[in-house]
């Protein structure tokens, strides 16, 4: 709410506090407002603002239209991570300036995404560590933004190589994850992403067996909401996992021609080129 050009128009139209609230309020409640930002009720403001002359829209319409256009740069580049186009996903938040963000979820979705990005662009692990941090002591975070700082954590730390301290922050994620109620399409969307990148860990770490359970969560996840984006993706390391495993070509070969058919829907064209490698060498094999 702009309280400040509330003040403007109320000394535009030469009314003290106390000649303004006359009729409608004690002066003490509207002093709060002005000075401490204590709304008064919706009715009171109303007749305050006519007044004054002051359309009631007009004390919140600026900053309304700032945090719908930061909401749609924020979706865009939170499509952008799922999809990893990272590119496209540095260009949108290099445009935003945190510093103007004052609503606690757009900060939040601000921080996660940043974190990620910088993971993905190879930023240095304290950088990286320094956004999550932000995420993680922000007291307004909702459950499911902590989890994916812990996860962040866990996944620079495992690109550093200290897959100790990475399993710290993944065996938060993974007491969790699994109860965690999904109810929106951004949910769903970040459910994904700490599903999918805690399966690759374990995977990393040795661990299959939970590597396994936990990427065809995430491709039961998809099938349930019809989403694609994380399919091709999750069967990729499932074929990895297979070949780990030492399990048959047929089952290694039906896992990447899985993972190639999601991968041509969503047009991931590195994805493609991976798994055709994959292919290739698998087929090389006597």
């Amino acid at each position: 709410m702009n309280i400040e050009k509330f003040i403007m128009a109320r000394k535009a139209a030469n009314l003290s506090q106390k000649e303004l609230s006359e009729g409608i309020c004690t002066q003490a409640t509207l002093s709060k407002f002005e000075n401490n930002g204590q709304v008064p009720s919706l009715k009171i403001l109303i007749k305050l603002c006519n007044r004054i002359n002051l359309p009631l829209v007009e004390l919140f319409s600026s900053m309304n239209v700032i945090n719908t256009q930061l909401d749609e740069q924020l979706e865009k580049a939170e499509f952008s991570l799922i999809t990893s186009e990272y590119e496209q996903l540095t260009q949108i938040l290099a445009a935003i300036d945190p510093k103007v963000i004052d609503d606690p979820d757009l900060i939040a979705r601000y921080y996660y995404l940043k974190g990620f990005e910088m993971i993905f662009t190879n930023a240095s692990i304290t950088d990286v560590l320094f956004h999550f941090d932000q995420l993680l002591m922000a007291e307004t975070a909702n459950t499911l933004f902590r989890l994916l700082a812990y996860t962040g954590i866990g996944m620079v730390y495992a690109r550093e190589k200290e897959l100790e301290k990475a399993e710290v922050y993944f065996n938060r994620v993974f007491e969790k994850i699994y109860t965690y109620p999904i109810r929106t399409t951004e949910d769903t969307w970040r459910v994904l992403n700490i599903v999918f990148h805690c399966g690759v860990f374990f995977a990393q770490d040795g661990d299959l067996e939970t590597s396994d359970a936990l990427l065809n969560y995430a491709i039961d996840i998809c099938s349930d909401n019809h989403l694609t984006y994380y399919l091709a993706r999750a069967a990729a390391q499932l074929a990895k996992n297979a070949q780990a495993e030492n399990k048959s070509k047929a089952e290694v070969l039906e896992l990447i021609q899985d993972a190639l058919a999601f991968a041509k829907i969503n047009k991931n064209k590195k994805l493609i080129d991976e798994l055709n490698l994959m292919k290739k060498k698998v087929l090389l094999v006597n």
